[in-house]
């Protein structure tokens, strides 16, 4: 599995599980397929923030190889 906190492991399609912002406290994960990277830095401790095809908008925490 790849870091999501590095920008240039992540493309558009990617199958990806984020932190939603009404998660951060509990760490609930949310799967889906990136649809738009909304971070322009190259990495962030937090995670990179992606836009996944459903609309949800959270941070990259796991990257799943295809």
């Amino acid at each position: 599995m790849q870091d999501g906190r590095v920008r240039k492991n992540i493309r558009v399609g990617s199958a990806v599980a984020i932190v939603l912002k009404k998660d951060q406290p509990t760490g609930a994960l949310t799967w889906g397929r990136v649809a738009e990277i909304l971070t322009n830095s190259s990495t962030h401790p937090h995670g990179i923030k992606v836009r996944l095809a459903d609309g949800s908008v959270g941070r990259v925490q796991q990257i799943y190889d295809e």
